[in-house]
């Protein structure tokens, strides 16, 4: 049986002030963890804090900015040995490929991707330092289950969240050996500030709240992949094992039904 977040844990987690991030935060308090919470502005930060003054310290900063980072970094340790990190911070642009501009590429892979890798600078010696006392110590990525099809207008977003997969089961077998776990998030549509800005239908979507149980339930499982709902998560794979010539011709079907 996993040990994972079955006593009370010291957690780290980014764009805690908003979507999946907010729903996490009062999930995990209601679970009885302490939680060090990171945003980019530090005013909607103390607004989470003073609901639970006791269990959260707030640690602003820009995901993508390593100074920033560095100077959050001995906030980590705030309640004591670091458990657990939840990297959520996320963001998503859409491109008119009519328009093409690869400032909207650059701004996914900016955010999601590196804003993560960046993360890991000062998040990867404090899960060493708590499995040097032997402790468990995880390390959660939260990407998306859209990357799995090629959605129209989805070309940064889609590409920056299949670059952190990648990243994240690349690190998984390189953690292996020091024994922290990664785990991988793959959601479909969650409805937020920013799935709210989405002008087309989107299927099976679930409330923040939802999405926040099932991740924590999926962490006490010990799941190392944990993807929902799992009705989307069946239709991409349905999609995925269809000869390419299909997915493209369902892709372009898509996307001309998305344009008009």
């Amino acid at each position: 049986m996993s040990k994972r977040l079955s006593n009370r844990a010291n957690i780290w987690l980014t764009g805690a002030s908003s979507g999946i991030g907010e729903a996490l935060v009062h999930e995990l308090i209601s679970a009885n963890h302490n939680l060090i919470i990171t945003g980019r502005h530090q005013e909607a930060l103390d607004a989470i804090e003073e609901q639970y003054p006791q269990r959260i310290t707030t640690a602003a900063a820009d995901t993508t900015s390593k100074d920033e980072l560095a100077g959050i970094a001995d906030t980590l340790n705030h309640f004591g040995d670091l458990d657990m990190v939840i990297l959520n911070a996320g963001t998503c642009e859409y491109l008119e490929v009519a328009e093409y501009d690869s400032d909207v590429i650059e701004a996914n892979l900016t955010t999601n991707m590196l804003g993560t890798a960046r993360c890991l600078d000062i998040a990867l010696p404090a899960l060493r330092a708590t499995r040097a006392k032997g402790k468990p110590a995880t390390l959660v990525i939260v990407g998306s289950s859209a990357w799995w099809f090629p959605f129209g207008r989805a070309e940064g977003y889609g590409a920056s969240k299949a670059a952190l997969s990648y990243f994240a089961h690349a690190l998984r077998a390189d953690l292996a050996a020091e024994g922290i776990e990664v785990v991988v998030v793959s959601p479909g549509f969650v409805k937020t500030p920013l799935t709210d800005r989405n002008d087309f239908a989107m299927p099976f979507i679930v409330e923040a709240k939802d999405a926040a149980r099932q991740i924590r339930t999926g962490l006490e499982q010990g799941k190392t992949e944990i993807a929902f709902p799992w009705q989307f998560i069946w239709m991409l794979k349905l999609f995925s094992a269809l000869p390419q010539r299909l997915i493209d011709r369902l892709a372009a079907k898509m996307a001309r039904n998305s344009n008009t």
